[in-house]
C-alpha cells in the first residue's frame, strides 16, 4: 500500500482528519501574522488577559457592584418607608369628627396624647355658620386623620356661653391651648371658604396644609385687580368724553 502525504488535499484525507487519524492540515501564517500574534501574546501575558477579557470582567464587576448598591439603597429605602407607615398608622388614629360632653372635656381635650392637636368646635344648632363649619371640619379630619377633631354643643360643653361667640375653634395641644377663633367675624361669616378654614387651622400648627397662601388673600387679590381695572375704565371713558 503507498504512503499518502498526510498535508495533500485529498478525499481520503478529509476523512482522516474528521476521524481525527491525522491532524489538520498545517495553514501557512504570514510574516505580518506571526508579528501580530507575538505581539497579541506577549501584551496578553503582560496584563494577565485580553482586552476584551479585561473589559468583559470590569462590566461584570460593575454589574455586580451596581446591582449590590441598588439592593442596599431599596433595602434602606424599604425599611425607611415601613417605619413611616407604622408611625403615620399609630398617629392616624383619628379620621372622623366626634361628639364630646362636659364630663369627656379633661379626657378628650387636655389628656388627649402628647404631641397630639386637638380642634375643638363649639357649635349650637341652628346656626348656619356652625352647621358649615361642621361640615368643612368632617371633610378635613378625612384628610387630616392625626389631628384629633372634636365638637361640642355650647350648652352643653360650657354652659351659659354666649351665642355671639358663636361659633368658637379652640385648638389645643398636649392640654394647652394654642389658639382660639370665636364668633363669626373670626371666620368671615358664611362667605368661609374649607380650604380659609384649613389655613387658618395650619397657622396655629394643627394641621400641615399643602396651600401655599392664604385662600382670601387671593379673592382679596381678585377683588383688588377687579375694581382697579373698573377704576381704569372709568378714567379711560371720562377722558374721551373730555377730549
Amino acid at each position: 500500500m503507498l504512503s499518502q502525504d498526510p498535508n495533500e488535499d485529498t478525499q481520503w484525507n478529509d476523512v482522516l482528519r474528521a476521524k481525527g487519524i491525522i491532524p489538520q492540515k498545517e495553514v501557512e501564517v504570514a510574516e505580518d501574522d506571526i508579528i501580530n500574534m507575538v505581539e497579541q501574546a506577549v501584551s496578553k501575558q503582560s496584563q494577565g488577559k485580553s482586552y476584551d477579557e479585561m473589559n468583559l470582567d470590569e462590566l461584570n464587576d460593575n454589574e455586580d457592584d451596581i446591582d449590590e448598591e441598588e439592593q442596599r439603597i431599596f433595602e434602606a429605602y424599604r425599611r425607611q418607608r415601613m417605619a413611616e407607615v407604622m408611625e403615620a398608622q399609630k398617629k392616624a388614629r383619628y379620621g372622623e369628627v366626634r361628639e364630646i360632653s362636659r364630663e369627656d372635656y379633661v379626657r378628650e381635650v387636655n389628656q388627649a396624647g402628647e404631641g397630639i392637636f386637638v380642634v375643638l368646635h363649639i357649635y349650637k344648632d341652628g346656626v348656619p355658620l356652625c352647621k358649615l363649619i361642621n361640615n368643612y371640619l368632617s371633610e378635613l379630619a378625612q384628610k387630616f386623620p392625626c389631628t384629633k377633631f372634636l365638637r361640642s354643643v355650647a350648652s352643653v360643653c360650657i354652659p351659659n356661653y354666649p351665642d355671639k361667640n358663636l361659633p368658637t375653634i379652640f385648638i389645643y395641644r398636649e392640654g394647652e391651648m394654642k389658639k382660639q377663633f370665636i364668633g363669626p367675624e373670626e371666620f368671615g361669616g358664611l362667605k368661609l371658604t374649607r380650604d380659609e378654614l384649613e389655613w387658618m387651622l395650619s397657622q396655629a400648627g394643627a394641621v400641615e396644609t399643602t396651600l401655599e397662601e392664604c385662600p382670601r388673600k387671593q379673592v382679596r387679590d381678585v377683588m383688588a385687580s377687579s375694581m382697579f381695572h373698573s377704576a381704569a375704565a372709568n378714567d379711560s371713558d371720562d377722558d374721551d368724553d373730555g377730549y
